[in-house]
C-alpha cells in the first residue's frame, strides 16, 4: 500500500491496548511505516518488550483506559517527550459474550467502562494535541456495532455507542481532526480468551478458529487510512473475513 510522502514524517501515533492483538500489530505496522509509536497498556512487561524490539521509534507507557489519571499522565508524557499525538488509535477493548442476565453484571460494566468510556476518556485527554497537530482519531469498533445478536447484547451496545459517538465527533472536529472508525469482524486475538461464560466461549472459539483473519490484516488497513492525503478521510471501514456470514 502506498502512502503520502509527507504523511509519516515525524508523526506520533498513540495506541491503547498495545500489548497484544490489533494494538500490537498496529504498533509494528505504523513503526515500519515511519511513525513513532507510544504503546499504552496495563501490562507493562509486554509493551516494554515490544518497545525494545521497535527501538527508538517506540515508547512504552503503562496506563489503564478506565483510570483517567493514568491516561492524563500518559498524554502529558507523550507531549513532553515527543511534542504530542498526531494519531490516536482507541483500540483497548474486551468482548465478554454471554446471554444477558444479572449473573454477568460485572462483565457488563467492565465492557462499558473499557470499550466505550475508556475510549472517551482517552480521547478527552489527547484531544487538544490532536487538534493542534491536525491529527487523526481512529476508533476500533466491530461488526457488532452494526449487527446485534443473542449473546452479545452489551458488547454490541458498546460498539453501537462507539459508532454513534464517532459520527458525532466526525462532524464536530472536522476539518481539524479526521475521525475514522474501523469495524472488524472475527480477528484472531485474545478477545475470546477472556469470555467467562463457558457456552459462549466455546462457540466463539470454534467460529474464530474456522474463519478469523489476522490482527496484521486490520493493522495494515489502519496504516493505510492514516497515511492518506489530508483531503481524504476514510470515515468508516467495515472489514469481515471473507468466510464470515
Amino acid at each position: 500500500m502506498s502512502s503520502s510522502p509527507d504523511s509519516t514524517s515525524e508523526r506520533v501515533a498513540v495506541i491503547t491496548g498495545a500489548s497484544s492483538g490489533i494494538g500490537e500489530a498496529t504498533a509494528r505496522v505504523l513503526a515500519t511505516s515511519g511513525l513513532r509509536v507510544a504503546l499504552l497498556a496495563r501490562r507493562a512487561d509486554r509493551i516494554e518488550a515490544l518497545a525494545d524490539k521497535l527501538g527508538d521509534a517506540a515508547i512504552a507507557i503503562q496506563a489503564d483506559v478506565t483510570d483517567r489519571d493514568s491516561m492524563a499522565a500518559a498524554a502529558g508524557r507523550v507531549e513532553a517527550e515527543w511534542g504530542g499525538a498526531d494519531v490516536l488509535v482507541n483500540n483497548a477493548g474486551i468482548m465478554l459474550l454471554a446471554p444477558f442476565s444479572a449473573d454477568q453484571h460485572n462483565d457488563h460494566r467492565r465492557m462499558i467502562e473499557t470499550n466505550l468510556l475508556g475510549a472517551m476518556t482517552t480521547t478527552e485527554v489527547f484531544l487538544d494535541q490532536l487538534r493542534s497537530r491536525h491529527g487523526d482519531l481512529v476508533n476500533l469498533s466491530s461488526v457488532a456495532g452494526r449487527t446485534a445478536r443473542p449473546g452479545n447484547a452489551v458488547y454490541a451496545a458498546t460498539k453501537w455507542g462507539m459508532n454513534g459517538w464517532s459520527e458525532a465527533l466526525r462532524q464536530e472536529l472536522h476539518p481539524d481532526v479526521r475521525v475514522m472508525i474501523i469495524e472488524p469482524g472475527a480477528v484472531a486475538t485474545e478477545l475470546t480468551d477472556h469470555i467467562t461464560h463457558p457456552g459462549a466461549k466455546e462457540a466463539a472459539e470454534r467460529m474464530y478458529e474456522q474463519i478469523a483473519i489476522t490482527a496484521t490484516d486490520i493493522a495494515e488497513i489502519i496504516a493505510f487510512a492514516v497515511t492518506r492525503p489530508r483531503r481524504v478521510t476514510l470515515n468508516e471501514i467495515l472489514v469481515r473475513p471473507t468466510a464470515q456470514p
